[in-house]
């Protein structure tokens, strides 16, 4: 059995799929792709797919993980391509590795997000951020099916950032390809914030982040922001960055073997002296 890693977007009006939405999406991309899929045993036998802390509905991203298990060995590259011509505009397969090594999930600890709040001032959401930073804690609340459940919304936030908006380059904005601009009420007045969180229990999320700013700093975009999961993977405490997690399976994979024309051969001459060529 082979498995197979691959990261995909969430992109444009596609952001609004559900997580299930996604699924039966990409099942059917696996029918046309013809994947030699591995099945599970028992009564309703569902193709071996392993997904990995999904984006809520509503938010777009660059950085969703999941894994296959195939009967039959394929190539990445080619695997990517078919599955990526096989699902709509939006919903793109972006790379793909041979899993070489365990624990995908265990290496999703952190992930990055983009704000976008149209009808902000910059020197607003700056001010707002230096409040949420220098508090030691910001209690939020949000509703659950068991109830609303209050929580610490800057325990987790490993760096939270204001900076300006130039128009066309911020992911949150992008349409279906995610750089094409979109018009978004507000007028000129936007700012952007870049969000670091780690993945804790229970989830902090970018919405609950928000609610955090207007808990602080009063601060209330007129219309909701719009937030785009640009990276995720494992927190580095050092740098503050987060690390790529599929960079371990194309780390462990089996070097190619050498082809014979950069194989260097050895030979006795007639002479019976070694000699190399």
């Amino acid at each position: 059995m082979q498995r197979i890693r691959l990261r995909y977007t969430k992109r444009g009006r596609l952001r609004f799929t559900s997580h299930r939405d996604f699924q039966r999406a990409f099942e059917r991309a696996l029918r046309r792709a013809e994947v030699p899929m591995a099945y599970s045993a028992g009564f309703t036998p569902h193709p071996k797919v392993s997904y990995a802390n999904a984006a809520p509905t509503g938010t777009g991203s660059e950085a969703e993980f999941l894994e296959i298990a195939l009967t039959e060995a394929r190539d990445p590259g080619m695997l990517r391509k078919l599955l990526d011509e096989s699902l709509p505009d939006g919903l793109d397969i972006t790379d793909a590795v041979e899993a070489h090594t365990s624990g995908l999930a265990d290496r999703l600890t952190a992930s990055v997000w983009e704000l976008r709040l149209d009808g902000v001032e910059f020197e607003e959401a700056e001010q707002a951020v230096a409040a949420f930073n220098a508090a030691g804690e910001v209690e939020v609340q949000r509703r659950t099916k068991n109830g609303v459940r209050t929580f610490d919304a800057r325990s987790a936030v490993a760096g939270l950032e204001a900076v300006r908006h130039e128009p066309g380059t911020d992911a949150a904005a992008g349409g279906a390809d995610g750089t094409e601009p979109v018009n978004r009420p507000g007028g000129e007045r936007c700012a952007i914030l870049r969000l670091v969180v780690r993945h804790v229990t229970p989830a902090v999320r970018p919405d609950d982040v928000l609610s955090g700013l207007r808990v602080v700093a009063d601060l209330a975009p007129p219309v909701p922001a719009a937030v785009t999961r640009l990276a995720q993977g494992l927190f580095d405490e050092e740098s503050g960055t987060v690390t790529d997690p599929l960079s371990p399976d194309r780390e462990a994979a089996p070097a190619a073997p050498p082809t014979a024309a950069g194989t260097a051969t050895h030979r006795l001459p007639a002479d019976g002296t070694p000699a190399t060529v």
